[in-house]
């Protein structure tokens, strides 16, 4: 059995489960239980706090981990990574009063900046050539420029509405984190096997989330044209329809491609064109 340690709560959590289901994997889970074990697959999950998790996967109390890339690097573990995932995707970002002018990151010289990532926010400004003080503060970075403790906040932005309802604006990325899964670099090989096929699974769930499923008809004069905007995997299926001089065309497109490639398909004379989603995608 493997150990996979994941946050106990909030939306990172959510989003690692909805993918390990979406990977095949059956278990029960509760707000009070803090482990469960798999029906299906020989794995046992632990819910811990998102700080927590590296330094158990680095010890080796868990043998894999989903945890933010920020909390990753700031922990001092980056090496434990294995694959991006693709989801909880955000920034890490310095953030002043809105009522403050700013130029660059050269007016923080001499500042005080309120961050819950110092190692992170610290070799940011080393790298830009400023020296700031810099709080830790283990939560409700936003308070501190209202309340005076500092005079910028360097902090994770998803949307940027809570730096607005706190009278804030960003002015600078300073470092951009998404999901991360990670592992003990001292794994057995029946564990090493184990994360592979977890991994396996993970990646034909995340291709197909990428991906979606296009049907449409066309006319055989324009398949040319047609086949040029939907490569596909190898190449799409064409399949003659009963009425004569047209085809079936059935493929796969990229989500981030669609709109355009369909505005493109219609333009050389596809019709009906139906998109459906992929539910996995194996290479």
């Amino acid at each position: 059995m493997i150990r996979l340690a994941i946050q106990k709560s909030g939306r990172l959590s959510e989003d690692s489960l909805n993918l390990i289901r979406e990977c095949g994997i059956s278990f029960v889970s509760s707000s009070y239980k803090l482990k469960t074990e798999a029906t299906n697959f020989p794995l046992e999950i632990l819910f811990l706090r998102d700080d927590d998790i590296p330094g158990y996967v680095q010890d080796g109390v868990a043998d894999l981990g989903i945890v933010g890339q920020n909390v990753l690097v700031e922990a001092g573990f980056p090496d434990l990574e294995v694959e991006k995932l693709g989801f909880s995707k955000c920034r890490l970002s310095l953030a002043i009063l809105r009522s403050e002018g700013y130029s660059s990151v050269a007016d923080l010289q001499g500042k005080n900046i309120a961050t819950s990532y110092p190692q992170i926010l610290g070799r940011y400004l080393a790298g830009e050539g400023v020296q700031a003080n810099l709080h830790t503060i283990s939560g409700s970075v936003e308070i501190a420029p209202s309340i005076g403790l500092a005079d910028a906040i360097c902090d994770i932005v998803s949307s940027g509405s809570t730096l607005l309802g706190n009278g804030l604006r960003e002015v600078e990325t300073v470092f951009r984190s998404e999901a991360v899964l990670i592992a003990n670099q001292q794994l057995s090989t029946e564990k090493q096997e184990l994360l592979e096929q977890l991994q396996f699974r993970m990646q034909s769930v995340r291709r197909a989330r990428r991906n979606k499923y296009i049907l449409l008809n066309a006319p055989v004069a324009s398949l040319d044209a047609v086949k040029a905007l939907l490569p596909g995997i190898k190449s799409p299926t064409v399949t003659p329809l009963a009425e004569e001089g047209w085809v079936s065309v059935q493929s796969v497109v990229n989500e981030d491609d669609f709109w355009h490639i369909t505005g493109q398909l219609k333009a050389v004379g596809a019709e009906g064109i139906l998109v459906l989603p992929i539910e996995k995608m194996i290479a």
